[in-house]
C-alpha cells in the first residue's frame, strides 16, 4: 500500500499543477484575393475578396466584410482596354463579380488584369492556349448492372511538356459547369501518352436536391446526358487549382506538413485563368 501511494501521489500533483498559457498571435496582413478567368468566345470574369485569419470567424455577417465592391479591375488584350463593371451573375461560384463586356477571349492572347483596393495593386496575366480535345468520352456504371456510374474520356497529350487540363461538366438539368475535386492535372507523368481517366459528378455547395444527399450524390445515372467542357489552361494556372485542393484536403490534419499554395497574383493571392474549352457530350446509357 505504501508502494502504491507513493506512485499515485507524485502522479496527483502533477496533473493537478495547470497553468495557463497565452499566446499573442501576429496580426495578419489583410491581402486582396482574386478569383478571375476568361473562356474562349466569353468575357472575363474577376471575384475581389479580403483574405481572412486563421482565427477570424467567418458567419453571413462577416462574410459580407470580405466581398470588395469597390476595387478598380482592369483588363487589356494589348488592344483593348476595359474597366469592368461590379455584376451579380448566379452562375459563378462568386456570384458578385466584375464583368467585361467589350473583351471577349480568343485563343492565342494574353490578358493582363490590374486590380486596384485598398490601397494596393495587383496585377497578372494569362494565355489562352491552343484547345487540346479529347479523343473520346462515355459513361461506365460503377458496377456491372448498375444504374449508376461515373463519366469516363480519354486523352491523348501532345508530345512536350507543359501541358495542363480543368475539367467542367453539367448534365442538362443543372444550372452551370461544375468542377469536382481533383478537376485540374497536366501532363508530368503522362506527357505524349493516351490514357483513360474518369471523375465523379460534381455537387452544387449547398444542394439540397435529393440526388445529392443520397447514395446518387457523386454518380452520374442512366437517362442523364452530360456536356463536358474540357479546358486547357496553362502550367502556372494549374499549379495553384493543385496546390490550392492539396492544402483544402490537408485542412485539419495534424500531420499534414503545411504547404503553400502557388498563385499567379503578383502582390496579391488566388487565380487569373485562361481556358481553352472543347467540348463533348455522354449520353449516359
Amino acid at each position: 500500500m505504501k508502494k502504491l501511494l507513493i506512485i499515485i501521489l507524485p502522479a496527483l500533483l502533477l496533473f493537478s499543477c495547470e497553468q495557463e498559457i497565452t499566446v499573442d498571435l501576429p496580426e495578419v496582413e489583410q491581402r486582396i484575393v482574386i478569383d478571375g478567368g476568361i473562356f474562349a468566345g466569353e468575357n472575363p470574369f474577376v471575384a475581389v475578396t479580403r483574405s481572412a485569419g486563421y482565427f477570424d470567424p467567418i458567419d453571413s455577417a462577416s462574410l459580407a466584410n470580405y466581398v470588395v465592391t469597390n476595387a478598380i479591375v482592369i483588363v487589356s488584350d494589348g488592344s483593348i482596354t476595359d474597366t469592368l463593371t461590379l455584376t451579380f451573375d448566379p452562375n459563378l461560384p462568386v456570384p458578385l463579380v466584375y464583368k467585361s463586356t467589350l473583351i471577349t477571349g480568343q485563343v492565342g492572347r494574353t490578358y493582363f488584369l490590374t486590380v486596384i483596393a485598398d490601397g494596393q495593386t495587383v496585377t497578372s496575366e494569362t494565355t489562352i492556349l491552343n484547345p487540346i480535345a479529347l479523343d473520346s468520352v462515355w459513361f461506365e456504371p460503377d458496377r456491372p448492372g448498375d444504374s449508376l456510374g461515373f463519366s469516363w474520356a480519354r486523352l491523348t497529350d501532345p508530345v512536350g511538356f507543359g501541358n495542363a487540363y480543368r475539367w467542367f461538366a453539367k448534365r442538362s438539368q443543372d444550372a452551370r459547369f461544375l468542377t469536382s475535386f481533383g478537376s485540374t492535372f497536366d501532363d508530368q507523368f503522362v506527357d505524349g501518352k493516351t490514357f483513360d481517366f474518369a471523375y465523379i459528378r460534381a455537387v452544387e455547395d449547398g444542394s439540397t436536391a435529393p440526388e445529392d444527399n443520397n447514395r446518387e450524390r457523386g454518380y452520374y445515372k442512366i437517362g442523364d446526358t452530360v456536356i463536358v467542357k474540357f479546358c486547357t489552361i496553362g502550367v502556372n494556372e494549374s499549379d495553384f487549382f493543385r496546390t490550392f485542393e492539396t492544402e483544402v484536403a490537408n485542412n485539419g490534419n495534424p500531420f499534414a506538413a503545411p504547404g503553400v499554395i502557388k498563385t499567379n497574383i503578383r502582390n496579391g493571392l488566388g487565380i487569373w485563368c485562361g481556358y481553352s474549352p472543347a467540348y463533348d457530350t455522354i449520353i449516359c446509357q
